[in-house]
């Protein structure tokens, strides 16, 4: 730069300007030392340079948010199909019950009109069937009238003169059925089969709602008591015989013979379901990650554990303070565990039936949870199947909601 134009620069920065030349990066003018003018350029190119790099990125920040509505969309979309199906199969299924109600008043009312009809075809066949009788000792009155043998009519007139056996038609008739009967009763019913239905069909509504939380869920060895046998994919685990020899680190489970998954949720939802049956004790459920994993374990959510256990072959309790016994329909096969980490919800459903078994509500979740399982100890044979992760069976659902 010649020197010329260095002082123009110096006298025009140490003015009274609030804003001076763009070459210079300081905004007290009045005694800063002159900006060279190759130094200036550079540096105001590097700032373009940091801005245009601030640009990109907040670009591509703006094209990943449109990627994750559009997924959201999508997403939607999927539940928009999946609500109209699920729709469509329950209102279906109510109407089919509906027209089902109305073939039952329409046959009822006809086979009460059949039968009044035959009634009736029964009582003039029996009156005809006496008109017959009767005409005919009319016909051999008459004849006997005739006769002029008064021996003969001495004879046959005691017999002649009684009418021939008949019924007492005086009270007899042929009433016309109520059908106002037939109706209500039969609106009774559906409303009691609608009721029932509506049960049915909302408890497997719920449950597709909370399967679409699945998540993959596989056993931790490092955490399984040395007696219990998992499968080498890590979805299955059974109580064995052989205590093996492992090492008894922090999470290994001693002397419970529990396991915990791999997988851990701090938020959000999750589901998964476990094949219990020929089971005859099992515990299922969550637990948090700070749990004692050593000596006497109480499972209670005070002492961080969610869970439900069968025990005696058909007795299930849920695990709360006081060990509540729960009464149910029928026994699972498989059970479903679901979890609402925000809600504080976990629940538990018998997924052949669609039926909640159990929920712990109102839970307090301030670490990791993790799913947790036991399969009881083996009783000689008695308990030997194992507990197993199973993958769910979506087209029973889609093909079978009723």
């Amino acid at each position: 730069m010649c020197v010329k134009h260095d002082k123009l620069l110096e006298l025009f920065c140490k003015t009274d300007q609030v804003c001076v030349c763009m070459l210079c990066s300081v905004s007290e003018h009045k005694t800063h030392d002159v900006v060279p003018l190759k130094e200036g350029y550079e540096g105001k190119k590097a700032e373009l340079g940091k801005t245009d790099a601030e640009i990109q990125q907040m670009i591509q920040k703006r094209r990943l948010k449109i990627q994750e509505m559009n997924r959201s969309v999508e997403v939607s979309k999927e539940g928009v199909d999946r609500g109209i199906a699920d729709g469509v199969q329950v209102i279906t299924a109510l109407a089919a019950s509906v027209y089902g109600s109305q073939v039952n008043i329409i046959n009822t009312i006809l086979e009460k009109q059949r039968e009044t009809e035959e009634q009736a075809e029964g009582f003039i066949k029996e009156l005809e069937q006496e008109i017959s009788e009767l005409k005919k000792r009319s016909s051999e009155v008459e004849q006997l009238s005739r006769s002029e043998d008064q021996l003969h009519l001495l004879q046959s007139f005691t017999s002649l003169n009684a009418a021939p056996p008949t019924k007492n038609w005086t009270e007899v008739r042929v009433r016309p059925p109520s059908y106002e009967g037939t109706v209500v009763r039969v609106l009774t019913q559906l409303e009691e089969t609608l009721s029932k239905q509506m049960k049915k069909l909302l408890a497997k509504v719920e449950l597709k709602r909370v399967q679409q939380h699945e998540v993959e869920v596989t056993l931790d060895p490092d955490t399984a008591h040395p007696n219990l046998i998992l499968s080498d994919d890590g979805k299955q685990v059974k109580h064995g015989d052989v205590k093996k020899n492992l090492p008894n680190n922090p999470e290994r489970f001693n002397p419970c013979s529990n396991v915990l998954a791999k997988q851990s949720f701090s938020s959000g939802r999750f589901y998964y379901e476990v094949q219990v049956e020929g089971k005859t004790d099992w515990y299922l459920g969550v637990t948090r990650e700070s749990i004692n994993r050593k000596g006497e374990i109480i499972v209670t959510p005070q002492n961080g554990y969610w869970t439900i256990w069968l025990r005696y072959y058909n007795e299930y309790i849920a695990n709360d303070w006081r060990q509540h016994g729960l009464s149910l329909k029928s026994q699972p096969e498989k059970v479903g565990v679901f979890v609402d980490y925000e809600e504080g919800l976990v629940s538990f459903y018998d997924v052949d039936a669609a039926a909640l078994i159990y929920s712990f509500t109102d839970c307090c979740f301030k670490e990791k949870l993790y799913p947790f399982f036991c399969p009881s100890r083996n009783f000689n044979g008695d308990n030997s199947a194992p507990l197993i992760i199973s993958p769910l069976n979506h087209t029973k659902w889609d093909n079978n909601l009723i």
